[in-house]
């Protein structure tokens, strides 16, 4: 088997794996130069974000398995597409896009999902706390701080393994914390933003030392990667690769972007967060294939392997927003940056269709062009937002 592992930041022209352009495998017409016009940024931002809102009362596009509900307008699913559509809505001249957010948050009386423990069920408040930021009323983070403050006083601390019995309202008995590399897209940032809107430390103190221990657990020391949990920590495919989720990565990636963000300079665990960060962008940048987007299973040596956006999106993303805040050197990553966001355009239909996201899952699987999801759209205006910014 190659030996495919980082050895530091990799240029572009020594990309690990090759495939055919973005074009052939989707049939979309290339986009023009201009990608990278500001104006032609906004007009595609604004275009997959007008989709999203006229098709958010009717998800029957969305494929999925048995059992997966899309609709709660409190879960994970439209929690990641509200945080991308912030980010959007916060620049200039997109501020029409705060309304529908802010309707959905009145309708869900500012409440986080249902599941107290659950991290996914913790994103939502990201929007909540983002208008409390602009508004400073209470009542837009008061659910946030009891449901916090519950999971402060029980202060659970079992293991991390992704076994044991279900828990009502939890799921998996480890999901009481976050035992499962997404989770850190949803769950520490919103705990930070906590901290900063209420002066409590604790919330902060928190989400830092959760977020290390799962860090320990599930980071693979050889890759700078993240397995999706603990069941991964053997499995390979067929080539014997260890299997890197590229979605999952992309949790973690684009969250620790989120956590960069709001992080104070002066906290003293974050040069830790920003060297995590550089290794993570070093192994990223190397894994892009020549179509501009990464694999669902990053490792695959599949030489045709299938376009996938949600993953490529979040990539693309936290790529661009290191470059942006000059912790990434341009040599190396803008060629990187440039060709994602330009694979990530072609994916995009006529009518503002995001296709090739991946559905709803925990591991690498099918995708077609049809398929399109609330969180595929959510990562795209992430990296929408940062592309914006580039120069």
């Amino acid at each position: 088997m190659r030996d495919i592992r980082p050895a530091g930041p990799l240029l572009p022209g020594f990309m690990i794996m090759c495939v055919t352009a973005l074009t052939a495998c989707t049939g979309v017409t290339d986009a023009a130069d201009d990608a990278f016009d500001s104006e032609a940024g906004d007009a595609i931002g604004d275009k997959v974000a007008d989709w999203q809102l006229a098709n958010l009362d009717d998800l029957s596009y969305i494929r999925s398995a048995p059992g997966i509900d899309n609709s709660d307008r409190r879960g994970w699913q439209h929690g990641a597409l509200y945080v991308g559509m912030m980010n959007w809505a916060a620049l200039q001249g997109n501020e029409k896009y705060f309304e529908p957010m802010m309707q959905i948050s009145e309708e869900n009386r500012w409440q986080l999902g249902a599941r107290l423990f659950h991290g996914d069920d913790h994103v939502v408040g990201q929007m909540y706390l983002a208008f409390f930021e602009r508004e400073k009323a209470p009542s837009m983070i008061s659910h946030t701080v009891a449901q916090f403050n519950q999971i402060l006083a029980a202060d659970p601390d079992g293991s991390l393994e992704f076994l044991g019995s279900h828990i009502r309202g939890v799921g998996r008995e480890c999901q009481l914390r976050w035992c499962w590399c997404d989770a850190l897209f949803m769950s520490p940032p919103t705990w930070m933003q906590l901290s900063l809107a209420t002066g409590e430390q604790r919330y902060m103190d928190y989400a830092d030392r959760e977020f290390w221990a799962t860090h320990d657990y599930l980071l693979d020391p050889e890759y700078n990667l993240f397995y999706r949990d603990s069941r991964f920590f053997t499995r390979r495919d067929e080539a014997g690769n260890k299997i890197f989720w590229s979605r999952g990565n992309g949790w973690v990636y684009a969250g620790l972007v989120n956590i960069l963000k709001i992080l104070p300079e002066n906290h003293p665990n974050r040069p830790n967060y920003v060297q995590l960060y550089r290794d993570m962008s070093a192994t990223i940048a190397g894994l892009q294939h020549s179509s501009g987007l990464w694999s669902p299973s990053l490792l695959s040596e599949d030489p045709d392997p299938t376009p996938e956006t949600s993953g490529s999106a979040f990539m693309t993303y936290g790529l661009a927003w290191g470059l942006n805040n000059e912790l990434l050197d341009s040599e190396t990553y803008e060629p990187v940056v440039r060709k994602g966001w330009l694979a990530l355009v072609n994916a995009v239909s006529d009518d503002g269709k995001l296709g090739w996201v991946q559905p709803v899952g925990s591991q690498p699987e099918s995708v077609f062009a049809s398929d399109s999801h609330l969180y595929g759209v959510g990562a795209f205006l992430l990296a929408a937002s940062q592309m914006l910014r580039f120069e």
